[in-house]
């Protein structure tokens, strides 16, 4: 009975042992993991910013197209000029309140 005790006893640090060592890998993993996650939402951020600064920059040069339009175009520039200048006229009655 001494024996199979110690048999016994031997098998469970030996499992207890792989536990350990996959419980330390898993570990390892998913620090890395998290260190991955992190950089990829620091590009996501990245990206969301240039697409941001690539959509101000194509409204822009559609805004400065209808100034260079032809004259079937022109009529609809002078409604963008005169949409923008409204808008700005309204942030400045924001501005004085």
């Amino acid at each position: 009975m001494d024996v199979e005790q110690k048999d016994i006893v031997g098998v469970l640090k030996e499992k207890v042992k792989k536990l350990l060592s996959l419980y330390n890998n898993l570990k390892s993993v998913n620090v890395g993991l998290k260190k991955q996650t992190e950089e990829l939402k620091i590009q996501l951020k990245n990206k969301e910013a240039e697409l941001d600064f690539l959509k101000n920059k194509y409204n822009k040069l559609k805004l400065a197209k209808s100034f260079l339009a032809s004259a079937e175009d022109k009529h609809d520039a002078k409604i963008k000029i005169n949409r923008i200048v409204r808008e700005i006229d309204k942030c400045i009655a924001l501005l004085n309140r």
